[in-house]
């Protein structure tokens, strides 16, 4: 196994990560205050196996939980309990001793209330799930040469979001090339108003001067 590293070469994985909250409405749960079924999770686009190169992922839960230092050293990468109350979650990813790379760390808000309403403006149903998802990508910069080599037997060596819309992961939000280059128009439509509005408030205050 080369841990000699390749210069010049970054190579990027896309995942995501977050939870998925469900109000228990009633039903019985470990706890008789608890009021949601929830889980933490870090997994790949389209289902992808992430385990050919993450070894393990650490979920630190709030310390009231039994065992609140969780790790999963198999897919899925997750981490489901039940609960009552909203906290920060840290997510440790640990890699394969092939990558002769640190732990990534990340830190997620559990969220268990949605706080607006659904996309039609209507009240959030009750069996309607609290989605609280983050997409990201793991970047490798100057790869060791036997961390490429697995990268390369698992066709990941391209960085690029799927170009289309469509997903295999029913829970996972979408994300894909198109979606991608919607956002950035959006928010530079976004953009162009805000100048536009600064420009006329910025003209009106010139007549009081």
């Amino acid at each position: 196994m080369s841990t000699k590293r390749i210069k010049g070469i970054s190579v990027s994985r896309p995942f995501y990560y977050g939870s998925i909250a469900y109000s228990l409405n009633g039903k019985k749960a470990s706890e008789a205050e608890h009021t949601h079924r929830w889980t933490v999770m870090v997994k790949g686009l389209n289902n992808e196996d992430l385990s050919y190169y993450i070894k393990k992922v650490v979920f630190k839960l709030h310390e009231t939980y039994p065992n609140p230092l969780r790790t999963v050293e198999h897919p899925p990468f997750e981490v489901s309990e039940t609960g009552w109350g909203e906290f920060e979650i840290m997510i440790k990813i640990h890699f394969h001793a092939a990558a002769s790379e640190k732990p990534v760390v990340l830190y997620h808000h559990l969220r268990l209330h949605p706080y607006e309403d659904d996309l039609n403006g209507q009240s959030w149903p009750k069996d309607k799930p609290v989605m609280s998802l983050l997409y990201d990508e793991l970047v490798f910069n100057e790869p060791t040469e036997a961390l490429y080599q697995i990268f390369s037997q698992h066709n990941a060596l391209q960085p690029h979001l799927p170009n289309k819309k469509s997903m295999k992961d029913s829970t996972a939000p979408l994300f894909s090339t198109p979606l991608e280059q919607e956002e950035v128009e959006r928010l530079d439509h976004a953009q162009h108003e805000i100048n536009s509005q600064i420009a006329s408030l910025k003209q009106k205050m010139a007549t009081f001067e």
